[in-house]
């Protein structure tokens, strides 16, 4: 992270706090963690961002929300853990090569949310902390708006390798061996 980048919090349910004290200031480390990753990972689908700074924004919300965010924007009448909008996508869904900027500008990836109740109950149901899980969800979903994907087997063991890397790098354990039983 340069000293310029802003990942901007927004605990828009209450019920975050109460759950999970420090979700803001653990919500930001994910963050930050996975904009590092992206900054050195060779050769990667990721757009490459050098030492040029970046804004994201995170919002922390209820499934109620989420779930009328899939709807309007992912066509998905349901809540999801989460959700990413990235600002660098063409029309089309892909990723510019490269983009051209004023000088000192930053790179505004886009906005990822986060929904309260199904990720406690993911977490539960794995066995996991939801702090654990949360931070996982907030790596994965900053990598989306940098333009991994998990569409494809093999675009989808990049993007799990490189969050359990970024993830074991902050403490945490692989979660998709609990998933998928390893």
């Amino acid at each position: 992270m340069t000293a310029e980048d802003e990942i901007g919090i927004d605990v828009a349910c209450a019920r975050w706090n109460d759950t999970l004290p420090g979700c803001q200031a653990l919500s930001h480390v994910a963050a930050v963690a996975a904009v590092a990753a992206a900054r050195t990972e060779p050769g990667s689908p990721i757009f490459p961002l050098g030492a040029r700074s970046v804004e994201a924004s995170i919002m922390l919300t209820d499934d109620a929300a989420v779930r009328e965010l899939n709807r309007d924007y992912r066509g998905k009448d349901a809540p999801t853990n989460v959700l990413s909008f990235s600002a660098l996508e063409d029309e089309d869904g892909s990723m510019p090569d490269r983009i051209t900027l004023p000088e000192g500008a930053p790179v505004v990836l886009g906005d990822v949310v986060v929904a309260l109740e199904t990720t406690v109950g993911e977490a539960a149901a794995e066995g996991k902390s939801t702090a654990d899980h949360l931070s996982h969800l907030i790596v994965h979903g900053i990598l989306h708006l940098l333009g991994c994907r998990h569409e494809t087997e093999t675009e989808a063991e990049y993007m799990e390798g490189l969050e359990t890397r970024i993830l074991r790098e902050m403490g945490i354990a692989d979660p998709y061996s609990r998933a998928e039983g390893k």
